[in-house]
């Protein structure tokens, strides 16, 4: 939104400076982004006469011109035709900067004679008017005058408006919150109304009102359309319009200086004596203002003639029934269409219009009737003509209901001590009509239909007043606590993330949300997890599992060529909409690539994922070492022969892992095989370890260890695992590692069994072992292993 300061002057007696002005802004809230100051520029500049003006005795095209400046007498050399005695012009001292020629101005000789200064152009100023020489000015201007007040050098400020104050995109909104905050008293214009001369033979029909609540429009004839005024072209210029004629300027100056879009049809070039504003039908078309023809939908606003389409609304109007030089008959529409809606076409259509941009956002309905009296106003004293008495259809919005204001909730709130009288002016001033007492009965303006409730009257008093008066209080002086700032499940985050990183895996950042078809195949899609208005069609649905985001990523990786991948993500998952269903998984995926080489045999990647899955829940205080492996319980998106589950008893799963089902694989358009494991971090038990910044002391025995190896003859379905953890817990102070070395099925081996080989190592702590405590300790280990797994030592 750009405004100039000598606009906001016709709404704010102020004599507040440009930097005030800006300052007051920026505190108010309205964010201020540029401010182009042309006067900045014409600062070293002002009126000089030039009392005489003769030939250089040196130069056939000079003139040596004796100036009567505001520096006093000089003498300055002068090539400009025009240069003669009594013209008043704009002189430049030595030492100043002429923007057009990007030159700084130096005591030099000009063929033998030194100038004192230079005598401008419009060209070198950069100001409008003829640049065949030298400015050519009023000679009832004194000398000395800045040059700055001879263009009226008007300074621009550009600022940001937010989406929930349409009122700050006119200019008359601006002025009204710089009078609140104490920068002048705002001039208030009433509107009156302009007497019809004969009724409007056009009648305008309403067939939905949701789409345009209200209609207001009115016929003027005898209309002469030219250029606009001067005055009006300045300004429009100045914002960044060009000017086109003064019926469409008109509609253009209202649009910025009171938020109130306009539209002025040609009524001569109108099919017919009706306007229906309707919803368009699909595929119908309008040739616009812009050059361009759009195909619009049956959601959009149009208004329409016999003849079809003419006006977008709310958006752009069409070419044939545009305004031109020839007009002499117009209709002058003043409606409020709905802002969902024309926020919609805009953005369906990619039309970006200003009175789409303040539809949109929701102009102020109470000013349609006025906004359509001012435009008449404007349009009789520019254009002359007679106007018809005003057509009105449909109703005003329903009026926002006034709210009670307790004042002592703005100290309670924000800690600003601000008397209720003063809180009362504030909102009086904002234009909120306020009924006080102990309580206040406040009712909000009606281009204020963002503020609902006492919050949003506190936050304006707290605008207004300035964020600079919060009081500043220290926060209180806390201890940090013994184990760190943060929690349990934020020290697991940490290490599962630092555990992946260093096992060569990279870390994605995923959305929480995933199709509904994806969070089916992952045991998710449930009603209750369906957004309601997702950011796109694709994602409209919260994942079930981090599995999918990490799948695809993988997928696209492949399909650019970087097959090898291994990819982690820890985040929330959801597996229904209460509390207790979001949970906080760890999942990787590896897709691994073995380099192709004669030396390289098969591996199991299933079993890699594995080891790299032990060591997070180890790394996160996890108990391994009593963790089952229980094959055929893993979800359905895992390979059924070539996944596992990790569990602390058959009701605490903490993980699961293994080779993702072929199936899902293809639903994802992902070639496998992809390997992956999800754990859950809520289901991991306490452990006083993870967060903790101790570390326990090394502890080495000075024995030399030894190992002995174990064949146990067990049942095929029978998991390894089984048979380490039993070995292990056959003498825990003496077996340091009990290791997986051989796993055989074959002849010698009875059908539906298989021989699993262990070798266990075996740590003296005091003393070296002998023989028969070796015998000793070998023995509770077969006898471990026989107890929990039913096995037998292979002879």
């Amino acid at each position: 939104m750009k405004f100039t300061l000598s606009w906001l002057r016709d709404h704010l007696d102020t004599d507040a400076s440009l930097s005030a002005i800006v300052n007051a802004m920026t505190a108010a809230g309205l964010e201020v982004e540029h401010v182009l100051d042309p006067s900045a520029g014409l600062n070293p500049f002002s009126v000089a006469k030039v009392v005489e003006a003769v030939q250089h005795p040196n130069a056939d095209r000079l003139r040596v011109c004796q100036v009567d400046t505001v520096d006093g007498p000089k003498e300055i050399v002068c090539g400009a035709p025009n240069a003669r005695a009594g013209l008043t012009t704009i002189y430049a001292p030595l030492g100043a900067y002429v923007p057009g020629s990007g030159i700084t101005l130096e005591a030099r000789p000009v063929r033998g004679v030194v100038s004192n200064g230079m005598l401008c152009s419009a060209k070198e100023l950069e100001v409008a008017g003829e640049s065949d020489g030298i400015l050519e000015l009023d000679g009832a201007l004194p000398v000395g005058t800045p040059a700055a007040e001879v263009f009226d050098a008007d300074p621009v400020i550009d600022f940001e408006v937010t989406p929930n104050r349409p009122d700050w995109l006119g200019v008359a909104g601006v002025a009204r919150d710089l009078s609140a905050v104490g920068l002048g008293a705002l001039k208030v214009q009433p509107v009156e109304p302009v007497a019809g001369q004969f009724p409007c033979s056009i009648k305008v029909v309403l067939e939905d009102r949701e789409a345009c609540p209200l209609f207001a429009g009115r016929l003027i004839r005898g209309v002469t359309n030219g250029p606009s005024p001067e005055w009006l072209q300045t300004r429009l210029r100045a914002i960044g319009l060009r000017p086109i004629n003064a019926l469409v300027d008109v509609t253009n100056f209202l649009s910025y200086d009171r938020d109130r879009p306009l539209h002025v049809y040609d009524a001569g070039r109108i099919a017919g004596d009706t306007l229906t504003v309707r919803l368009a039908k699909h595929g119908e078309q309008m040739a616009a203002l812009d050059g361009r023809t759009y195909a619009m939908t049956s959601e959009m606003t149009v208004i329409a003639d016999e003849s079809g389409v003419i006006d977008l609304g709310g958006v752009m109007g069409g070419v044939s029934t545009s305004v031109s030089a020839s007009t002499t008959e117009v209709f002058l529409e003043a409606a409020w269409f709905d802002p969902i809606r024309t926020a919609q076409t805009g953005r369906e259509l990619s039309l970006f219009s200003d009175a789409q941009y303040r539809f949109a956002r929701g102009v102020d309905p109470g000013f349609v009737v006025p906004g359509l009296e001012l435009a008449t106003r404007m349009i009789l004293q520019l254009c002359g003509g007679e106007p018809s008495t005003p057509v009105l259809e449909g109703d005003l919005p329903p009026a926002l209901q006034p709210m009670d204001f307790d004042p002592a909730q703005v100290e309670a709130l924000t800690g600003l001590q601000v008397a209720p009288a003063r809180i009362a002016e504030i909102l009086e001033r904002l234009g909120f009509q306020v009924e006080r007492g102990p309580v206040f009965r406040v009712q909000a303006p009606s281009w204020r239909r963002d503020v609902d409730g006492a919050a949003d009257l506190v936050e304006e008093i707290a605008r207004i007043v300035g964020l600079a008066a919060l009081p500043s209080t220290p926060l209180p002086h806390a201890v940090p606590p013994v184990g760190g700032v943060a929690t349990p499940r934020q020290a697991r985050v940490r290490a599962a993330r630092q555990a992946l990183a260093a096992a060569g895996y990279a870390e994605t950042i995923g959305w929480s949300f995933t199709s509904r078809t994806l969070a089916r195949l992952f045991g998710g899609g449930g009603d209750a997890l369906v957004l309601a208005n997702p950011i796109a069609s694709e994602l409209d649905c919260m994942r079930p599992s981090a599995l999918p985001g990490l799948i695809q990523a993988v997928g696209r990786n492949g399909a650019r060529g970087l097959a090898d991948c291994a990819l982690f993500e820890v985040g929330p998952v959801f597996a229904d909409d209460t509390p207790k269903g979001q949970r906080t998984a760890v999942a990787a995926v590896l897709v691994p690539q073995a380099a192709r080489h004669w030396s390289e045999g098969g591996k199991e990647d299933a079993f890699t994922l594995k080891g790299e899955l032990m060591a997070v829940l180890e790394e996160l205080g996890a108990p391994v070492g009593s963790l089952q492996v229980v094959q055929g319980s893993a979800a359905k998106w895992w390979h059924p022969g070539r996944s596992a589950r990790v569990q602390l008893g058959p009701k605490t799963v903490l993980a699961e892992f293994g080779a993702l089902h072929p199936r899902v694989l293809k639903a994802l358009d992902v070639t496998g095989p992809v390997y992956g494991f999800e754990l859950w971090l809520e289901a991991l038990p306490e452990s006083k370890r993870v967060g903790s910044r101790g570390r326990s002391a090394l502890d080495l025995s000075p024995l030399m260890p030894l190992s002995r190896d174990f064949a146990f003859l067990v049942d095929g379905a029978r998991p390894a695992g089984d048979l380490v953890r039993a070995a292990s817990g056959a003498d825990k102070a003496l077996i340091a590692d009990v290791y997986v070395f051989d796993v055989y099925e074959g002849a010698g081996v009875a059908e539906g069994a298989k021989s699993v080989a262990l070798e266990v190592t075996i740590q003296p702590r005091e003393k070296t072992l002998s023989d028969a405590e070796i015998e000793t300790l070998s023995g509770k280990v077969v006898a471990a292993v026989e107890k929990a797994t039913g096995g037998k030592l292979r002879a």
